[in-house]
């Protein structure tokens, strides 16, 4: 599903559930608070902090999907075309990046 098309959902869900959107400084907020869950589960489960049982039953994929919303919602309320961006931050990337990653002798 393209990007336009999941920030034109995010709109509609506001505009019919959610009343209106947060400001743009709160949504940051959440957004950081978003983040922060989903480093949790990631340090808990894949890094070399012990999970607590109380974090054991967290999704990470919804805790991702929180993070996707927020960002959604952030470019719809400052008019961020996020294709138009992605596409072009992907272009950049892979001019820029054509052989850095492949003569990283690390990753090998």
């Amino acid at each position: 599903m393209a990007l336009k098309k999941l920030q034109q959902e995010v709109d509609n869900w506001i505009k019919q559930h959610g009343v209106r959107y947060f400001n743009e400084l709160t949504n940051m907020a959440q957004l950081t608070e978003e983040v922060g869950e989903v480093a949790r589960i990631i340090a808990r489960r894949y890094g070399e902090q012990s999970e607590k049982e109380s974090d054991k039953e967290r999704d990470l994929g919804e805790e991702l999907a929180d993070v996707l919303f927020v960002v959604l919602c952030l470019a719809n309320q400052t008019n961020v075309d996020l294709q138009k961006a992605f596409d072009e931050k992907l272009a950049l990337k892979t001019q820029r990046d054509h052989d850095r990653h492949q003569n990283n002798k690390k990753l090998k």
